[in-house]
C-alpha cells in the first residue's frame, strides 16, 4: 500500500458568492455613501477656501496624485491583476497565491516608493506640466508645488490601499474597499473644520489630510487581508510568472484607461491659464457630473471583472495552455 504524499491543496473557498446583483448593490450603497460624504466634503471645501488661488492650487496638488491612482492603481494593474490572482486561486496552491501577493506588493511598492521620491523632489516640474498657468503667479505656483509634496506620497498609499482592496474583491469581500473612500471624505472635512484654523497657511491643512486618509485607508483595510490569510510580505521579484503577467496585461488596460484620463487633466491644464477660480469650478463642476457614475457604473465594474476572471479561471482548468482575460475582455 503507497503513501500518498501530502498535497499542498489551493485555499478553501469560503461560502458561495453572493450573486452579481447583490454584490453591485452592496458596492453601490457602500459607494453612494462615500460620494455623498464626498458632496458633503466638497461643500465643506467651498465654505471654507471657495475658489481663490489658495483652492486652485490645492486642486492641482490633489488632482496630479489622483490622475495617476486613476491611471495605474485603480486603472490598468486593477484590469490586470484580478484575473491573474483568479487564475492563480483556482488553479494554483495558497503557497502560489501568497507568493505571487508578495511579489506584487513588493515589485509594486518599490516602483512607487522610487516614483513618490522623484515626484516629490521634482514638484515644480510636475506643477508646470499639469498647470503652466499657474507660472504666471509666482505665490500660486510656489504654494501648489508645496503642497504636491505633502500630496504625492498619496499616491503609494493609495495604489497599495487599491492593490489590497483587489485582492478583498477577488475573494468576494466587496464591503471593505467600497467602503474605504469614506475615510478619506471624514478625514478631508475634519482638516478642513479643525485643522485649518491652527495652521499659517489654512490650506496646507488640506494636503496633510489627504496624506493622512492614504495611510488611513491603507491600515484600515490589512486586518481583512489578515483574516483570509493574505497580508503580504513584501519581497521584489520582477521574476515570478504572474508578475511578468501582470506587467504583460497593464498595457493594453494602459493605453484604454489613459484617453479618458488625460482628456481630463488637459481640462485642468487649459483651466490654469483662465481667471483665479477656474481650476476651483472646474472641479465643483466634475464632481457632480461624475455622481451618478460612481454610484452605478462603477459598482457594476468593480463586482463584474473578479466575477468574470473566477468563471473564466474555473473553466480553464482542463484547458492546455491556459488563456488569460485581457483588460478588454478579450483573451491572450
Amino acid at each position: 500500500m503507497s503513501i500518498k504524499p501530502p498535497v499542498d491543496n489551493p485555499p478553501a473557498e469560503p461560502p458561495k458568492a453572493p450573486g452579481l446583483l447583490r454584490s453591485s448593490g452592496v458596492v453601490g450603497i457602500m459607494t453612494l455613501l462615500s460620494r455623498v460624504l464626498g458632496l458633503v466634503r466638497d461643500m465643506v471645501i467651498a465654505r471654507y477656501f471657495g475658489a481663490g488661488a489658495a483652492a486652485d492650487a490645492f486642486f492641482v496638488a490633489f488632482k496630479i496624485p489622483n490622475f495617476l491612482r486613476r491611471l495605474f492603481a485603480e486603472g490598468a494593474f486593477n484590469q490586470a491583476f484580478v484575473p491573474v490572482l483568479s487564475s492563480y486561486r483556482h488553479q494554483q496552491s495558497i503557497t502560489d497565491v501568497r507568493r505571487l501577493v508578495n511579489a506584487v506588493a513588493g515589485s509594486l511598492g518599490l516602483v512607487l516608493l522610487g516614483v513618490t521620491l522623484v515626484a516629490m523632489l521634482g514638484a515644480p516640474v510636475l506643477t508646470a506640466v499639469f498647470a503652466p498657468g499657474f507660472m504666471d503667479d509666482a505665490e500660486k505656483f510656489s504654494l501648489a508645488s508645496d503642497m504636491l509634496r505633502i500630496t504625492f506620497p498619496y499616491l503609494l498609499l493609495v495604489s497599495l490601499t487599491a492593490f489590497a482592496g483587489s485582492i478583498l474583491n477577488s475573494y468576494d469581500r466587496f464591503a471593505i474597499p467600497a467602503f474605504t473612500p469614506v475615510l478619506l471624505n471624514l478625514t478631508m472635512i475634519a482638516a478642513a473644520v479643525f485643522l485649518s484654523p491652527l495652521m499659517e497657511t489654512p490650506i496646507m491643512a488640506l494636503a496633510w489630510g489627504v496624506l493622512i486618509a492614504g495611510a488611513l485607508q491603507l491600515f484600515f483595510q490589512l486586518p481583512f487581508l489578515m483574516r483570509l490569510g493574505l497580508l503580504p510580505r513584501p519581497k521584489v521579484d520582477y521574476r515570478n510568472e504572474g508578475v511578468k503577467r501582470i506587467l504583460t496585461l497593464m498595457a493594453p488596460a494602459l493605453f484604454g484607461v489613459s484617453v479618458s484620463q488625460i482628456n481630463l487633466m488637459l481640462d485642468t491644464v487649459l483651466a490654469s491659464f483662465l481667471q483665479t477660480g477656474s481650476v476651483s469650478w472646474l472641479y465643483y463642476s466634475d464632481r457632480l457630473a461624475e455622481l451618478p457614475l460612481g454610484v452605478f457604473g462603477i459598482a457594476i465594474a468593480t463586482v463584474i471583472l473578479p466575477n468574470l476572471s473566477r468563471k473564466h479561471a474555473a473553466e480553464s482548468i482542463d484547458s492546455s495552455p491556459p488563456r488569460w482575460i485581457g483588460p478588454c475582455g478579450a483573451c491572450c
